[in-house]
């Protein structure tokens, strides 16, 4: 039986945290032992006392000392315990920070249990974390051994290029055009929504297009269809619903929502997360759940005698090439979940918060229709080359919602930066992509608005042009996201087929649970205004979603519409 993860914990901090009393120790028994010097006791307890002090203090003045500039700070309790222990639920994804970069500017230190992070939202220093300056950072140990009881050695927790070579020649154009793949699944998603609206009740959007992508994610990927949507919609809580057996998708989603939320605090906590869970360890449970499903979808797959990088056969699957590269069961298990969760959670995310938009700027999703209607037409199923024509369809979802809000890098040796800005090695430098994304000097006066117009107007040039790295859905660099144009042809495609269907979409709130609602403090104590205009409560794991679903009424379309 393991050890608790707080034992374990103590058993390899104590030693960090003795060691410059034990220097102090070692150096009065060496004075007394050696020289003869005995040492009073109100000055070994001084010494005792003060040596971690002193310490902390060198590391401080280090940078100061050779030229170089130390970020605002911001100002907290010792250690900054009073910010790691703040309150949590009703907080908004990236707007702490956001409210920190009004006074300190866009880059800050902040310590957490004595460890400094080096928070950015600078267009420039991201860029030389994911690009230019891209060997000189990493994932880091401490984030690997907060993810890995999550995603194992998979693409998302690790370093270095083999992951991404595994996984790379699936992802070229052939692939990613399987729209029979993409009909199906939509059809039988768009057909039961269709069907509890008609029943008279608002429904769930964001379980229903959480269970499309999951089918289609794990269908087109590893030929392996989780049938999620045959486990049937949720009706809302106020509508008594008769009792049925647990799905196994169901089973599936509900442990891996748990296991997020889970290693999202223990990544807030960073190393020192067993103080958190110091007898029981919150992932076993959910995490043996998730594996389980995860071994199934590889169970069948016979391994090929020639291992290595070799070009994808036609017809095969993700599994299948995976399994011709590498016989590590491990290996195939991490990878197989980390694709999935790309494959599910990051596309059914911007799918619900376009859908979000749209319910709440029908003069947007006007014109979105009419360009589907004119492109496209009512009935007629979307190709690769209509989306070219579809503008209007794309990006600004992705500006304000981004499905990643922010990430974290740890440099591997000390450097001067900007100003020079000196950061010690092994700092976490996390970034916050949802920051930048609605900044108004990067963006206009107008940054917080949902307006597609602004990729095809003039601001188009005024901004973004002149400075791509102000807009990063997909990352960059090394680390751009293997799977985007999968996700960008898979969320037209649906997006499609759901606006020919529909033509109103309005959100239902008394459907939504109450508590997961908008907290009244979101109205009283919004310091960026990125809160107050919120209808549902946003939150973020791995990825951002919304508390409770999304829960919409929408007016189905005549079909015989033209533009």
């Amino acid at each position: 039986m393991p050890l608790p993860p707080g034992i374990v914990y103590l058993s390899t901090q104590l030693p960090k945290l003795l060691a410059p009393a034990l220097t102090v120790y070692g150096g009065k028994l060496l004075a007394e032992l050696w020289f003869g010097v005995a040492v009073p006791p109100w000055l070994a307890t001084s010494a005792y006392v003060l040596s971690g002090p002193v310490v902390l203090t060198i590391i401080v003045q280090y940078p100061a000392a050779h030229g170089a500039i130390v970020c605002p700070t911001v100002p907290g309790s010792i250690g900054g315990i009073n910010m790691l222990f703040s309150k949590t639920e009703d907080s908004y994804p990236g707007e702490p920070l956001a409210a920190l970069s009004t006074t300190l500017g866009y880059t800050f230190s902040l310590r957490l249990l004595f460890q400094n992070r080096i928070f950015t939202a600078e267009p420039e220093n991201i860029k030389a974390i994911l690009a230019t300056e891209f060997n000189s950072f990493e994932k880091g140990a401490e984030f690997r051994r907060v993810m890995e009881p999550l995603l194992g050695t998979g693409v998302f927790a690790a370093d270095g290029k083999f992951h991404r070579q595994m996984t790379r020649p699936f992802f070229h154009r052939e692939r990613i055009s399987d729209f029979d793949l993409f009909d199906h699944h939509a059809e039988n998603a768009i057909g039961q929504f269709k069907a509890r609206l008609r029943e008279g009740h608002p429904a769930d959007f964001q379980d229903m297009v959480s269970r499309f992508t999951m089918d289609a994610a794990t269908s087109f990927l590893f030929n392996h269809d989780l049938h999620s949507l045959s486990a049937g919609l949720p009706y809302p809580h106020d509508v008594p619903e008769t009792a049925r057996d647990a799905h196994a998708a169901d089973v599936f989603s509900q442990a891996f929502q748990e296991a997020q939320s889970v290693t999202a605090m223990r990544n807030r906590f960073g190393e020192h997360w067993p103080l958190t869970e110091f007898w029981v360890d919150k992932l076993h449970k959910p995490m043996g759940i998730v594996q389980a499903a995860m071994d199934k979808l590889g169970v069948g797959v016979q391994t090929s005698n020639e291992l290595g990088e070799r070009e994808v056969q036609e017809g095969e699957t993700l599994l299948d090439h995976l399994v011709n590269y590498t016989e590590d069961h491990t290996i195939l298990r991490d990878e197989i979940l980390n694709i999935s969760v790309a494959g599910r959670d990051t596309t059914a995310s911007l799918l619900t918060f376009t859908i979000y938009m749209l319910a709440e700027h029908p003069n947007i999703l006007l014109k979105l229709r009419n360009e589907i209607l004119r492109v496209v037409g009512p009935t007629r199923r979307p190709t690769h080359d209509d989306f070219r024509e579809l503008k209007y369809l794309r990006v600004q979802t992705l500006r304000l919602y981004s499905p990643v809000t922010a990430q974290q890098a740890t440099i591997f040796r000390a450097k001067n930066g900007g100003a020079p800005i000196y950061v010690p090695a092994g700092t976490k430098t996390p970034f916050g992509t949802i920051v930048m994304h609605r900044r108004t000097d990067l963006w206009g006066p107008d940054a917080l608005e949902f307006d597609p117009e602004r990729f095809l107007d003039e601001r188009l040039h005024k901004y973004l042009t002149p400075n791509p790295f102000i807009f990063l859905p997909f990352n960059a660099g090394p680390r751009i996201c293997l799977g985007q144009q999968f996700a960008y042809h898979e969320s037209s495609f649906f997006l499609v087929r759901l606006l020919q269907t529909f033509s109103m979409i309005t959100l239902a709130p008394e459907a939504q649970p109450p508590a997961s609602r908008p907290p009244a403090i979101w109205q009283t104590e919004d310091k960026v205004g990125w809160k107050a205009r919120e209808k549902v409560r946003v939150r973020s794991h791995l990825t951002l979603f919304i508390v409770g679903g999304l829960w919409v009424r929408m007016e189905e379309a005549s079909g015989e519409e033209t533009v």
